[in-house]
């Protein structure tokens, strides 16, 4: 090998490591682009604000899409106000049909953990009642519930049912004494009867006659948006 071939190895193997060198600046350089923008976005997503729904039927859009339910409506309704929020809000519906106080005790604590939300709607009670349970041990669960949400420094807002007539008025004054009670125990607002614009109207309802259809989950959105308006903004 003569002395050209040599300079001519040697500056080539020289160009080489100046081209990876490159590469790896410059590669370097997008994957901190890269971390900082996912930063930014877990910054984004640890700023917004979570509101935990704990229901049964009436908040898991029963008999309809999920959609058209009005958790749904709701988040649609926050997500539009979101400028003058300040800042995002995400709902989580923890709501399963056929749920009873018992059961939302029981699954609460995971949701709290998982979630940590800022506001919880508690929304039970109707399938206690529907099932004749001790109204004691519903008021001692919903309290559990309310504690344990508060614990956590979670805002607590209480949503009351009546009872079909069928029922005597006897037992339905006494579920509406358990919310009243409770609200008062644990200075959290209430609406003692959260479908009371809608409960009477046949064309607001699915034919059992006990769960609200598709066009009147606008109208439970806005009277429970109105319930939450002030602790949002």
């Amino acid at each position: 090998m003569n002395i050209f071939q040599l300079q001519y190895r040697v500056g080539r193997w020289d160009r080489s490591w100046v081209h990876k060198g490159f590469a790896f600046i410059f590669s370097f350089v997008i994957m901190g682009l890269l971390l900082n923008h996912s930063v930014s976005v877990y910054s984004a997503q640890s700023d917004s604000a979570r509101l935990l729904v704990m229901g049964d039927s009436l908040s898991a859009a029963y008999g309809m899409p999920t959609e058209q339910g009005w958790v749904a409506l709701l988040q649609q309704k926050l997500d539009a106000q979101t400028k003058e929020i300040g800042r995002p809000i995400q709902l989580v519906n923890g709501s399963l049909s056929g749920e009873t106080t018992s059961g939302g005790l029981q699954r609460l604590p995971a949701l709290l953990k998982q979630h940590q939300p800022r506001y919880v709607i508690i929304e039970l009670g109707a399938n206690d009642a529907l099932r004749g349970q001790n109204l004691q041990v519903t008021q001692r669960n919903l309290a559990r519930m309310i504690e344990h949400s508060q614990q956590v420094g979670a805002k607590v807002l209480l949503l009351g049912i009546r009872l079909p007539t069928n029922y005597g008025p006897a037992y339905d004054a006494a579920l509406g004494r358990v919310y009243t009670r409770l609200a008062e125990q644990y200075n959290v607002p209430l609406d003692p009867f959260f479908l009371e614009d809608i409960a009477l109207e046949p064309d607001m309802m699915q034919d059992d006659g006990l769960h609200p259809n598709a066009q009147a989950q606008p109208i439970i959105m806005q009277r429970i948006w109105r319930l939450i308006e002030t602790w949002v903004k």
